[in-house]
């Protein structure tokens, strides 16, 4: 049996490119409350913090950490915030926004929110319903951002060097005892050499068909991906300001995206190309 389902309301659509290329998409990890500045720290005068490297497509925003007695441990926070430091060096990555007195130990003072940009299958838009009318805003870019923990790996070389283990490698898991133990290996005999004798041999350099050498047996994808890591590490952040969604500017961006316009829009492709942008 068919249900019915009748039509409800008709939208019009309105469609605006006003803040074009300005648009993106934030995915961020389940939080459980907004992403606000803890009461602590906002009592301390700490806000949110944002930096964009345009060229890489990396954007971070760093949230002052809560710094309440009940949930702080302030030593664990210098050994941290010491990882933090070492890291940011090595990576090229300081903010210069920290200055330490003399003396004074580096702290973890923040979490760091890092960006890996997802490529879109598709149109993606922005949509909601104002006055009876549905607007549409073009999305330009998709960004989902995990808490960085690079400093993490710093603190791992350190306590590896100092119980005296440079290596990464290990021997592997212990035996088995319930297994039998394996055979000995027999020792090779060594055969008998014959008279040495003079041969004369010659190196050449090998080149690849673009001309470039193969420097070091690295691949060609490998290569690039070294290439791009240097390139984002290289590039200077670009300082934003974090503005929450009630403040004025958040209001101007928001009537930003309805659309002014009347006009009516005439649809120019067709299905078929439709099909084929989003495969």
């Amino acid at each position: 049996m068919e249900v019915d389902d009748p039509i409800v309301s008709v939208l019009p659509v309105h469609l605006t490119n006003t803040l074009l290329p300005n648009i993106q998409i934030h995915q961020f990890p389940l939080l459980n409350r907004k992403l606000v500045v803890p009461p602590a720290a906002e009592r301390s005068g700490k806000l949110i913090k944002a930096r964009l490297k345009p060229q890489s497509k990396r954007l971070e925003i760093h949230v002052p950490v809560d710094t309440r007695k009940d949930v702080w441990n302030d030593e664990r926070a210098k050994e941290l915030g010491s990882g933090r430091a070492v890291d940011d060096k090595e990576k090229n990555q300081e903010t210069g926004a920290m200055k330490l007195k003399e003396g004074e130990e580096p702290r973890l003072s923040e979490t760091r929110l890092r960006s890996e940009h997802i490529p879109h299958a598709g149109a993606y838009m922005l949509g909601f319903v104002r006055e009876g009318r549905l607007h549409l805003h073009p999305v330009s870019e998709t960004h989902q951002l995990r808490p960085t923990l690079t400093y993490l790996d710093v603190l791992s070389r350190k306590s590896k060097r100092s119980r005296g283990d440079d290596s990464d490698s290990d021997d592997g898991p212990p035996p088995d005892p319930d297994e039998p133990a394996p055979a000995p290996v027999a020792k090779k005999e060594k055969k008998p050499t014959g008279d040495a004798r003079d041969i004369q041999v010659s190196a050449r350099k090998s080149e690849d068909k673009g001309g470039q050498n193969m420097q070091g047996g690295l691949s060609t994808v490998r290569r690039e991906m070294l290439q791009a890591i240097h390139a984002e590490e290289d590039e200077t952040w670009i300082n934003y300001e974090f503005k929450a969604d009630a403040t004025e500017e958040s209001n101007e961006a928001f009537d930003a995206l309805l659309s002014r316009h009347e006009e009516p829009l005439r649809c120019k492709s067709d299905i078929t190309s439709f099909l084929k942008s989003t495969s």
